[in-house]
């Protein structure tokens, strides 16, 4: 399943980590290892911040994802499943929208 990553930074531990030189290499070994299929950099409520998607086989996988942000950056994560376009027409939500919408009296 696709997951998307809402990391946020604390400006100070993001600040030092960019004084001692590290930052840049040590985003590239996480992001690589998560194996990201989309990554984007922005800033959000005045904190740096990165939005990652990625495949997530299976739940015991999570705390790899999460903890190098956690640990490295004191980040805060966010985690949520996501599905595509494609995802959403294999979904069945027609189908869904007639049997529960029926029953809720709405047209």
């Amino acid at each position: 399943m696709r997951m998307l990553l809402n990391i946020k930074f604390p400006n100070e531990q993001f600040n030092q980590a960019v004084r001692k030189g590290n930052c840049g290499s040590l985003i590239s070994r996480i992001v690589e290892e998560a194996r990201a299929e989309a990554v984007y950099f922005t800033e959000q409520d005045g904190q740096r911040s990165v939005i990652m998607v990625t495949e997530v086989t299976e739940p015991s996988k999570i705390p790899a994802l999460a903890e190098p942000w956690f640990l490295n950056f004191n980040a805060t994560v966010e985690l949520r499943i996501v599905m595509s376009f494609d995802d959403l027409k294999r979904s069945g939500i027609d189908d869904l929208g007639r049997k529960w919408g029926e029953l809720s009296g709405r047209d």
